[in-house]
């Protein structure tokens, strides 16, 4: 999901996405998505001094339903690589033993 601008440039970039309102554009908007659990995280990065309500009420909205919610786009970028990190290679967890055991028979 994501408001006017950005759903058009996820769909240059060959992303299905649905639109959504602003906050000050109407109903259904992030905030009442947010409060109706349809939204598991939230990226809003603002331009310009019009989005300050947006962005207030979207945070707001995410804090108060405990949803994460990125506000750059190099925070963006980084999450977006972390999750298709995690989808590429499993979860690996090694005891500090084994850490420590590998380094001795590589030196």
């Amino acid at each position: 999901m994501a408001t006017r601008g950005t759903a058009a440039a996820l769909r240059v970039a060959g992303l299905a996405c649905k639109m959504v309102f602003k906050v000050n554009e109407g109903r259904p908007n992030a905030v009442d998505l947010l409060k109706a659990g349809a939204i598991q995280l939230a990226v809003y990065t603002t331009a310009g001094a019009s989005a300050f309500f947006d962005e207030k009420a979207i945070r707001r909205s995410a804090v108060t339903h405990r949803v994460p919610c990125i506000t750059t786009m190099s925070g963006a970028r980084a999450a977006a690589e972390a999750m298709a990190a995690r989808k590429r290679d499993p979860i690996r967890v090694w005891s500090l033993q084994e850490i420590h055991a590998r380094a001795k028979t590589m030196a």
